[in-house]
């Protein structure tokens, strides 16, 4: 039953999801592949967000809740399948099957925590200590996203990410 919600869509590496500008018409299930959520600023610089891989969520949530225009770009970095779920289809599914209202609102409460961590470590720690920590949590995915995206999503240039890896492997 759950399954009649959603709608499968595949996206090539490179392909757009949603474009700033566009409103956010569906919450995203990451059944295979990577994505990543991202800004561009008026030097042309992007910004790297969100990673989404299996079994992750992705979307501009406030898009996709308030219907404004979204404010990041999301794309695949590699070959992607995902569960694509229409507002109208959340409102319905969370209405009609109770334990999937209060799945989302878990996913969302985890969505917060995780960002706000994220937010103290980026004021709080060094470029080493963050990189030290997105590898201890997520080391096959690191292996699988270019240097440049990891090192934007860090907030750091790709060189100081060449300079910690080099640190790091010497001290191997």
């Amino acid at each position: 039953m759950i399954g009649t919600f959603f709608v499968g869509k595949r996206l090539r590496k490179k392909q757009y999801l949603l474009q700033e500008g566009e409103v956010c018409r569906h919450l995203c299930f990451v059944a295979d592949g990577l994505l990543r959520t991202y800004n561009v600023d008026e030097k042309g610089d992007e910004h790297m967000s969100v990673f989404g891989w299996e079994g992750w969520w992705i979307s501009d949530f406030n898009s996709f809740l308030s219907l404004e225009p979204a404010v990041f770009n999301i794309d695949a970095i590699e070959d992607s399948s995902l569960l694509m779920i229409s507002r109208a289809d959340y409102e319905k599914l969370t209405l009609q099957v109770p334990i999937m209202d209060r799945y989302f609102r878990i996913l969302f409460q985890n969505s917060l925590v995780t960002k706000e961590r994220r937010l103290m470590s980026s004021i709080t720690h060094t470029a080493a200590q963050k990189y030290i920590q997105l590898l201890g949590s997520n080391p096959e995915i690191i292996a699988r996203i270019p240097q440049n995206m990891v090192a934007s999503y860090l907030g750091i240039a790709p060189e100081t990410l060449s300079r910690i890896k080099r640190n790091l492997a010497s001290k191997r």
